[in-house]
């Protein structure tokens, strides 16, 4: 062997290492991590006003439980383990102040409002079961406390209004297990194998037929993931109306097509073999179908969103800014995302937008399933934020935000990561135009917009919510529905209230209505309503008089009344119908806010029917009337449990009053209609289910604002768009090629479950 080898082989290793190191530093400065700009500038002034519309911290939740345990003179269990017949806390939420004491604030240097709470406590040891609402402040050291219960709501709320809690629901099915079950074990075992651990529950709302009823259907689904889509055919009616639980008793019992008076007899005709038994082939705890667990391997990776100079946003406290915009937002326990003092380019153009209610109206054959309208707001849409998932329910390198509520409890509760905040490219141009005539150039905007998102899951629905902020001046309410369809055991005719989905799963028909809050200050706090839409009109041509041309023509209207205002849910309504300032652009046209919807909503209930003046606000696509501090929310959270007597009836606020150079409020109603289908297994996608409306501006400036947008891009046929001054795309791989900085991934919603 030649003795100089293995040098030579040394040297050469050397070489190809030194080689290898240098293309591995060179890959290195081409793509460093992704640095952030300066933060965006942030008016402390402004940051410091928007607390006003803060959500409660913890400790002031702590702080107003100590209170009302201290100063109500009568003893407060726990919520979560109180009995019907015990004085409780049901929630502590922020009490919003009166709109004329914050603009005081805001806009005159007035006093800051005075920071409250607001405390729902149920009364269920006295003499006269009520709920009752109190004031609680000033934050963060209370020292009074007023009942606000009579003035809202002109009368005390009867107790049987009061939300459900979920030590109820925990009483209820200890009941079903040692009472109503247990009379009935031959049935349950040889038909269902029941062993107190297989079944899951789904209850029905409203309780009853009447004012004063507390009467629930209970539908039985094998205890699996996905139990919704998984019906036995069992339903059990309970009366649980009394304070005193052993009271408690079955009412009614449907098995597959059958009723029975209470579950003695359903066992005494089972064991006569008086009944026909439909068995369900036991699922496995996966629960096959309806399992979400990818039927796929891993692939390839789905695109990623990244920020290459990091976020073009802030977010301090409950205050963002972006570009033009900037807000306040909040969370409440019952009607979930809201904003205030909502201002583009500095001035403000509403003042709250807001969640109200998500209704849904079912039918089916079935007991549970034909009696179900549920009105979400009484179970929490705040309450039920649920922690959001980084990169699939919003972009991996969003801003996540931490929420607090107290809702059953004497502590208040953390939801990790239950709010998000991202900028979206959306992947194509706000506006654009390619000129291949006369002169030769491109000009174009991305569609960049800011997004804040929460995703409540109230039972088997998972509903996205989102306020969208446009370059454009625009801004959009958004909300997309997901989660599991609500079913009915399959059996008869029920194909007439919906499709079947599997072996006796029958998806069942219902509708969906979202109301939203819109409390537009176009160029002030006092607005019109003006309608502009069109109309052909027959005319001879002047250059041609003996023939005729159809053309098109503006027409306008001042809505005067708020009977004008109110639009029916499947009535014609003006394409363009705007709030009105009492100033002029430019051009001499009353500047406005254009409100423009999209809904395919189902049919309303009918108003004959004995609940439907609790929901009223789903009569109407839009009815804008004048605001009013008694007329905070389109309905209320007791309005579930007793519609035949609302406490709220959105009906009232209609009563034909001027809304001329008035402070408006717009009602938005957007609804869809969904009859479930095959492809709603294992769950409801959200593409083709997503409703909700538009505010844009309407000659509220002189020319588009979004023309002053940084993303602009333009050049000439004789201009070098390959260079970064002229076309700032041209030095995308320069500016682009980081690395994000990912964080570690991590999820809490498992958490204290």
């Amino acid at each position: 062997m030649n003795p100089k080898l293995p040098y030579i082989l040394l040297v050469g290793a050397a070489v190809i290492i030194f080689i290898l190191s240098c293309m591995l530093l060179s890959r290195g400065r081409q793509s460093p991590s992704c640095d952030s700009q300066p933060s965006v500038a942030k008016k402390t002034e402004s940051v410091n006003q928007s607390l006003v519309f803060a959500d409660l911290t913890p400790e002031e939740m702590s702080q107003v439980v100590r209170y009302l345990r201290g100063h109500l003179g009568v003893p407060l269990v726990e919520a979560s383990r109180a009995k019907p017949s015990d004085n409780c806390i049901a929630s502590v939420d922020l009490q919003v102040p009166a709109k004329a004491e914050v603009l005081r604030f805001l806009d005159s240097g007035g006093a800051r409002p005075a920071r409250e709470a607001l405390a729902v406590l149920y009364f269920g040891n006295q003499a006269e079961p009520n709920v009752t609402e109190y004031v609680v402040g000033p934050l963060p050291t209370p020292a009074y406390h007023r009942d606000v219960t009579v003035h809202k709501y002109g009368g005390k709320v009867p107790y049987h209004r009061r939300p459900m809690l979920g030590s109820e629901y925990k009483q209820l099915g200890v009941f079903l297990e040692t009472v109503a079950f247990a009379a009935a074990p031959t049935f349950l075992q040889e038909v269902f194998e029941y062993d107190r651990t297989n079944v899951a529950f789904q209850t029905t709302v409203p309780h009853g037929f009447q004012s004063g009823d507390r009467v629930t259907w209970f539908v039985l689904f094998q205890n699996v993931s996905g139990f919704f889509v998984h019906p036995v055919g069992l339903e059990v009616l309970v009366d649980h109306s009394s304070l005193d639980m052993s009271q408690w008793a079955v009412s009614r019992v449907f098995y597959n097509g059958q009723y029975y008076r209470d579950m003695v007899q359903l066992e005494s005709a089972y064991v006569q073999g008086r009944i026909s038994v439909e068995k369900v082939r036991k699922a496995p705890w996966d629960g096959d179908f309806s399992s979400m667990k990818p039927r796929a391997p891993a692939a390839a990776l789905f695109p990623v969103q990244y920020e290459p100079q990091g976020p073009r946003y802030s977010v301090r406290n409950n205050h963002v800014l972006f570009q033009a915009w900037s807000f306040a937002f909040g969370m409440s326990v019952s009607t979930g995302l809201r904003l205030f003092d909502i201002r583009h380019k500095g001035e403000r153009v509403a003042y709250e937008i807001s969640v109200q209610e998500a209704l849904s109206v079912y039918g089916s054959n079935c007991p549970g399933g034909m009696s179900t309208r549920y009105m979400d707001g009484s179970f929490g849409l705040g309450r039920y934020a649920s922690p959001l998932v980084r990169g699939v329910d919003c972009p991996y390198l969003a801003t996540y935000v931490d929420t607090h509520s107290l809702s059953e409890s004497l502590r208040p509760r953390k939801r990790k990561a239950s709010l998000c905040i991202f900028e979206q490219n959306l992947g194509s141009p706000l506006r654009r135009h390619y000129s291949n005539l006369q002169s030769f150039y491109y000009g174009g905007l991305v569609n960049s917009a800011l997004v804040l998102r929460s995703i409540a899951t109230v039972g088997n629905y998972d509903y996205v919510w989102d306020f969208i902020f446009y370059q454009n001046g625009a801004m959009e309410g958004k909300v997309q529905a997901t989660g599991y369809p609500s079913s009915s055991f399959l059996h008869g005719d029920g194909l007439r209230y919906g499709n079947r989905l599997w072996e006796h799963t029958l998806g069942t028909i219902h509708t969906h209505f979202v109301n939203y809050k819109v409390d537009l200050d176009v160029g002030g706090v006092k607005n019109s309503l003006v309608a502009h839409d069109m109309a052909f009109e027959m005319t001879r041509a002047p250059w041609s008089p003996e023939q005729q041309i159809e053309r098109p023509r503006l027409t306008k209207k001042v809505l005067d009344t708020e009977d004008q205002a109110a639009f029916r849910l499947q009535s014609k309504m003006p394409r363009y119908i705007y709030f009105a300032a009492n100033s002029k652009n430019k051009w001499g046209h009353q500047r406005g806010y254009r409100i423009q919807i999209t809904s395919f909503a189902g049919d309303h209930i009918p108003e004959g029917s004995s609940m439907e003046r609790a929901i009223s606000w789903a009569r109407y696509q839009l009815a804008v009337t004048r605001r009013k501090e008694e007329e905070p929310t389109s309905t209320s959270i007791y309005n579930q449990n007793d519609p035949w007597s609302p406490t709220v009836a959105f009906a009232d606020f209609i009563n034909n009053e001027t809304i001329t150079n008035e402070d408006l409020v717009a009602w938005i109603t957007a609804g869809f209609l969904h009859i479930p289908h095959s492809e709603d297994i294992p769950n409801t996608v959200t593409v083709g289910n997503s409703v909700g409306f538009l505010l844009r501006p309407y000659n509220y400036y002189d020319l588009d604002p979004s023309i002053y947008s940084h993303d602009g891009v333009f050049f000439t046929s004789q201009q070098d768009f390959t260079a970064c001054e002229i076309n700032p795309l041209a030095c995308l791989p320069k500016t682009a090629s980081c690395l994000p900085n990912f964080p570690p991934f991590t999820y809490d919603g498992f958490r204290n479950m």
